[in-house]
């Protein structure tokens, strides 16, 4: 693989599936994600199946990471906000395990995130969500969340059109936040990667050459798992924040 984008490329697997003239096939992005679904399916099973007082290793991970969850959506929603919990855990969890999955070596592991129209669908269903608990709670008065009490009246017009469109961009912003992140690390692996073949294929000194940009890419391996787990954390976060809006209109 010689052009770092090739990673990237959506491939077919198995026969083509036409449907309506939409082409409906199964595809390497469907494939992880459906790897990560399970993988967090059986995570959640094996910490959950014989739940004791005293939590076992699994257990106690999945304790741990939906309490840090659930206190997440209480510190930012209030306890009204809890019954959303489960559903930001799902998008944590999910999107958390299409990051890591991604960074498997030596299978031609495949990242979902990493591709808009993926990002762009989780962060959608959090705004459709935002949408229906706003006017499901507070009605048309949810339009008020667009026009900030104290605003003086001469700038009031300006501040709602602001407020209005930076309401819209909300979804967008969610999902590149997400998709360029994990793009821009990938690329990154991928390039420097390949300093370490080439530099350490000259044969004045051959590997050593190739050892500065190996132990670089190692560092960048441990960073890229690490923000993994903080875009994971982040959309979670905005989706709370965002989530707060149509709870308490402020």
């Amino acid at each position: 693989m010689a052009n770092p984008m090739q990673q990237f490329e959506i491939e077919r697997i198995g026969a083509p599936i036409i449907v309506a003239g939409q082409d409906l096939s199964f595809t390497n992005s469907a494939l992880w994600m459906l790897l990560a679904m399970l993988t967090v399916a059986a995570f959640l099973f094996i910490g959950t199946a014989r739940p004791q007082l005293v939590p076992g290793r699994a257990q106690a991970a999945v304790e741990y990471m939906y309490e840090f969850i659930t206190d997440m959506v209480r510190e930012n929603v209030g306890r009204e906000g809890l019954r959303y919990a489960p559903l930001i855990f799902a998008l944590f969890v999910f999107v958390l395990a299409c990051n890591l999955l991604g960074m498997v070596p030596f299978v031609h592991s495949f990242t979902p995130t990493s591709h808009i129209a993926v990002t762009l669908g989780l962060a959608t269903i959090v705004f459709v969500l935002v949408l229906v608990v706003g006017f499901a709670r507070h009605g048309l008065h949810f339009f008020s969340l667009f026009l900030p009490e104290g605003t003086p009246l001469f700038v009031l017009p300006l501040v709602a059109v602001i407020e209005f469109l930076s309401f819209l961009s909300r979804p967008f912003t969610l999902a590149i936040r997400l998709f360029a992140n994990m793009t821009a690390g990938h690329v990154l692996l991928k390039v420097v990667g390949g300093f370490v073949v080439t530099l350490g294929s000259i044969e004045a000194l051959p590997y050593v050459f190739g050892l500065v940009p190996l132990s670089v890419n190692v560092a960048l391996t441990a960073l890229e798992l690490l923000i993994a787990l903080v875009q994971a954390y982040v959309f979670a976060l905005l989706t709370s924040i965002y989530l707060n809006d149509a709870v308490n209109l402020h």
